[in-house]
């Protein structure tokens, strides 16, 4: 299915999740780079907002699998449009992943994930040391590639918004549909 545009339930749960991506992803970098009593403070930020961005990954990959969704334009060469494709779904995999592991990790370290009002998500994992330090260098790599990924989707869209102008971010904006002008 195509559409000139995606739904805007879609294009709202984008541009939600971009600052709250970068955030996690600025926070996590600053959590292993600091021993500061900064870090207390940005692991607890770090748990519920990867929990929040977990929800909203599975709700807007469940949307956008039962969406009509734009195609990208004739003109853009093969190898970019395999590129664009192959880099959304591996942008959508970091998004699910990172969290799924983070939960998996600090279960197999015996760190209860809270909720609200105390309470505790129930552990993926049996504490396990080995387990923990293998899915804690496993975290910290993808959330370095979900960095460059998310760089890359950044620079990409900008070439598209303001050098080739070729409707792919206008696809994704959240600016009304601009109008013919009468001739």
């Amino acid at each position: 299915m195509t559409s000139p545009r995606f739904s805007l339930t879609l294009r709202l749960l984008h541009w939600t999740m971009a600052p709250l991506l970068l955030a996690m992803l600025l926070i996590g970098t600053g959590m292993v780079a600091t021993v500061s009593h900064w870090h207390v403070t940005l692991l607890n930020l770090h748990k519920p907002l990867g929990l929040a961005l977990l929800l909203l990954a599975v709700l807007r990959l469940l949307l956008r699998l039962f969406s009509p969704v734009p195609a990208l334009p004739s003109t853009l060469p093969v190898t970019l449009r395999l590129a664009a494709h192959g880099s959304h779904w591996l942008l959508y995999g970091c998004m699910l992943a990172m969290p799924l592991i983070g939960w998996a990790m600090l279960s197999a370290g015996n760190f209860p994930l809270p909720l609200l009002a105390g309470a505790t998500l129930p552990p993926l994992l049996a504490p396990n040391v080995a387990h923990y330090a293998l899915l804690r260098s496993l975290h910290t790599v993808l959330g370095e590639l979900f960095f460059v990924l998310v760089l890359g989707h950044i620079l990409a869209g900008l070439v598209h918004a303001l050098l080739l102008r070729d409707g792919v971010f206008d696809a994704i904006s959240l600016r009304r549909k601009r109008r013919p002008k009468d001739e």
